[in-house]
C-alpha cells in the first residue's frame, strides 16, 4: 500500500469538510423571525416609485431581527430607493431624521446590518457591475414590519437588501431600467 499520498489527500478532504460547513453555517444564520400579514394600502398611500411593491391583502410576508454576517465581502441585493419627501422610502432618514437628495451617494442598509443605528452616518464599499462605490448609511430597511402608514404600505425588507439612491447606481454605472435589483457585495469602508 502507498502511503506517500496520505497526508495530502487526508488534507484535501479536511479541507473540503470545513470549507463546506462554513458556507452551510453561514446560510443558517438568518431564518425569519415572524410574519406579517399585509393590509390593503388606502387609495394614493402606497408609493410605486422606484418600482416599490404595495402589500397585499391577506399575504404573509417574513419579517427578520437579523441579517446575514456581515464580512469584508457581504453578498446583498442592491435596490432602488428614494430617500426624499414623497418618495418611496417613507419618511425621513433615520440616522438624521432628514431628507436626502436622490443625487447623494446615500444607502438604507437592513435591520440586522443597520443594528440599531450603529451603522450611522458610516460609509460601506458596495461592489457591483465591475465597480465599486462608497456610500454612506442615512437609513435602515426595515425587515421587522411594513404595511402600514409610517413605511407607505411596502412589505418588510428581504433579509439581504441594501436600498440605494439614484447617485449610487449611477456611479454603478446601470441606467434607466437596467435598475432595481443587483446582486453586490459590500464591505465596511
Amino acid at each position: 500500500m502507498n502511503m506517500k499520498g496520505f497526508p495530502t489527500i487526508f488534507l484535501f478532504i479536511c479541507f473540503v469538510l470545513v470549507f463546506t460547513n462554513c458556507f452551510m453555517v453561514e446560510a443558517d444564520t438568518c431564518k425569519p423571525s415572524g410574519k406579517l400579514r399585509g393590509k390593503k394600502p388606502p387609495p394614493g398611500k402606497c408609493n410605486k416609485g422606484h418600482d416599490s411593491d404595495c402589500c397585499q391583502e391577506g399575504k404573509f410576508y417574513n419579517t427578520y431581527t437579523c441579517s446575514p454576517p456581515v464580512s469584508s465581502h457581504t453578498k446583498a441585493t442592491l435596490t432602488l430607493n428614494g430617500f426624499g419627501p414623497k418618495e418611496d422610502g417613507g419618511g425621513p432618514c433615520e440616522c438624521d431624521n432628514n431628507y436626502h437628495k436622490d443625487s447623494e451617494l446615500i444607502v438604507a442598509l437592513l435591520t440586522g446590518w443597520f443594528n440599531k443605528k450603529k451603522g450611522c452616518m458610516n460609509y460601506i464599499n458596495i461592489h457591483g457591475n465591475r465597480k465599486t462605490v462608497k456610500a454612506k448609511v442615512v437609513d435602515e430597511c426595515d425587515s421587522t414590519v411594513g404595511c402600514d402608514d409610517e413605511h407607505v404600505y411596502q412589505p418588510p425588507c428581504a433579509n439581504n437588501i441594501v436600498d440605494a439612491s439614484d447617485a449610487v447606481w449611477d456611479a454603478l454605472g446601470v441606467y434607466g431600467d437596467k435598475r432595481g435589483e443587483m446582486e453586490i457585495y459590500w464591505s465596511d469602508a
